[in-house]
């Protein structure tokens, strides 16, 4: 099942000198190698991306000339240097540093895995993960992207957004069905996220992946703004929803309250949601 979501990237701008379209493109082809997709032929790369093969073959070529793309005959593929665009944003994300050793005791304490993700449009981007056992089968790691309205981080985020931007995400948001459980119909997923607000933490039951369960808070900066969420994920089972809000819940507040401490009095770097 295909989640993924293109940049919400204001039709305004397009239009304006400032607008750099192949700069656009040519990330937009980066982003279409997946998991799935790891290796690609230039007709595929076009079909997934949605430009005519010409333009694509001048990008693809482009991206190997600077050494982001490798070719093998007809078949494309990234290569590891495509992850110094992410490691830049990476060292300079003074959340991701700090919560590490608060992330280990936490994880420690409860003995279960806890994440720490940002918001990207309508994906979390993790940015910190400690992990005790393998929980889900999606391969999480640092830089794994998934869909916000069903996870318990991106809902603990989108809560706290302005009603404004939030009412605008919701709109423009596309849900798709990940299990049986997944809340796909917008009036309740806003209605969920105004719940979400007010108790202060989220709680997601099998709506990413059947079997898994997680719990989410928001991570906050000296200015009271949401730049970060902090969850803890585990299995479901009989008991997993009282468990998780009777004894991961104030492990995982207190983690977080720790890390907020500890961030500086100038503003963070934090990701910005674009508005659809």
């Amino acid at each position: 099942m295909d989640t993924h979501q293109p940049h919400a990237i204001s039709s305004r701008f397009e239009d304006s000198p400032d607008y750099i379209q192949s700069l656009h493109r040519g990330l937009d082809v980066i982003r279409t190698f997946d998991a799935d997709h790891s290796a690609m032929t230039l007709a595929e790369v076009a079909e997934r991306v949605g430009l005519s093969r010409p333009v694509v073959r001048r990008l693809l070529m482009t991206l190997e000339h600077l050494g982001y793309v490798s070719r093998d005959g007809r078949w494309f593929s990234l290569t590891p240097r495509v992850l110094d665009l992410g490691f830049s944003y990476l060292s300079s994300l003074t959340v991701a540093q700090l919560a590490l050793p608060f992330m280990e005791e936490l994880s420690h304490q409860i003995d279960e895995s806890c994440s720490l993700a940002v918001l990207e449009d309508f994906d979390i981007v993790y940015v910190q993960r400690v992990s005790v056992r393998k929980v889900m089968t999606i391969t999480i790691g640092v830089g794994a992207r998934l869909p916000a309205y069903c996870t318990s981080m991106g809902r603990a985020m989108v809560a706290n957004l302005a009603d404004e931007t939030r009412d605008r995400w919701v709109r423009a948001l596309r849900p798709q069905e990940r299990t049986r459980f997944t809340l796909t119909d917008r009036n309740s997923l806003q209605k969920e996220l105004d719940r979400v607000r007010t108790q202060g933490y989220a709680y997601v039951e099998q709506e990413l992946e059947e079997g898994l369960c997680s719990v989410a808070v928001p991570v906050h900066n000296r200015n009271g703004e949401t730049i970060a969420a902090l969850n803890v994920g585990m299995p479901f089972t009989v008991g997993a929803r009282n468990r998780a809000l009777k004894v991961v819940l104030p492990a995982l507040r207190t983690a977080a309250q720790r890390i907020e401490q500890q961030l500086p009095a100038r503003p963070t770097h934090t990701r910005a949601v674009r508005s659809p």
